[in-house]
């Protein structure tokens, strides 16, 4: 047995961002293309090294800023797990302090250093296990070797822990806004449970998930009819 003590590892940031593609209803998250070695030219979650004198929650908002230029709250992360298998990436011992962010909207990608691409990636669930794609570009969440280190564990982590809590915070909602439609609520809780909004039952979806909404008022629609009620979550 190996009792060497492992004074100084690296520790990387590596976060789950997502947000909401209001184009096709779901949600999504970002992946970058590696530049540099080991494993460039795979897809990765983005990621930054601790630094001496910063915390990780700090570093954490300070990656945010740098890979897509937004300036974000810590309310509007969580920390996720920390990943520390010894073989998560090949020479250097590196731990991993996995965050996740949930962005109320979402800018232009432009490629930070250490990218060459960065793209949101929808997720999707095909035959009971997790799909991410970006056009033709398609990770399924059960091959390991498909995105850089233990990347596609963090992802499935991250997927499990918002869909344990769907019922009792569903903090993913903030992908939404300052407020949401039921019918939004719904195309992001689908998206988790494997299922399509219309198989959610409105009804009943209000009825079970009312002590976390709050009623704020009525969206403006561009089309005649009853507009759907606005919520915002009381947690």
């Amino acid at each position: 047995m190996d009792n060497k003590i492992v004074a100084r590892p690296l520790v990387t940031i590596t976060n789950v961002i997502w947000s909401f593609n209001t184009e096709l209803h779901r949600p999504q998250l970002l992946l970058i293309k590696r530049a540099d070695e080991p494993l460039r030219g795979k897809w990765a979650l983005p990621e930054t090294l601790l630094r001496s004198h910063e915390s990780a929650d700090a570093a954490c908002i300070r990656l945010i800023e740098d890979k897509i230029g937004l300036q974000v709250p810590i309310s509007s992360t969580e920390q996720l797990a920390t990943f520390t298998d010894p073989n998560r990436v090949a020479g250097n011992r590196v731990l991993s302090l996995a965050y996740m962010t949930y962005l109320p909207s979402t800018p232009k990608l432009h490629p930070g250093y250490g990218a060459t691409d960065a793209q949101w990636f929808i997720l999707s669930a095909d035959q009971h296990q997790y799909v991410i794609s970006h056009d033709r570009q398609q990770f399924v969440l059960t091959t390991p070797s498909d995105l850089a280190f233990d990347h596609v564990q963090i992802i499935n982590t991250a997927i499990n822990r918002i869909k344990n809590k769907l019922d009792y915070q569903p903090g993913i909602l903030h992908i939404l806004g300052d407020s949401f439609t039921l019918r939004q609520a719904r195309e992001v809780f689908a998206a988790f449970l494997g299922t399509t909004p219309d198989k959610i039952d409105n009804s009943n979806f209000k009825k079970t998930h009312n002590h976390l909404f709050k009623e704020v008022g009525t969206a403006s629609l561009q089309h005649s009819g009853r507009p759907p009620k606005l919520f915002k979550l009381n947690c």
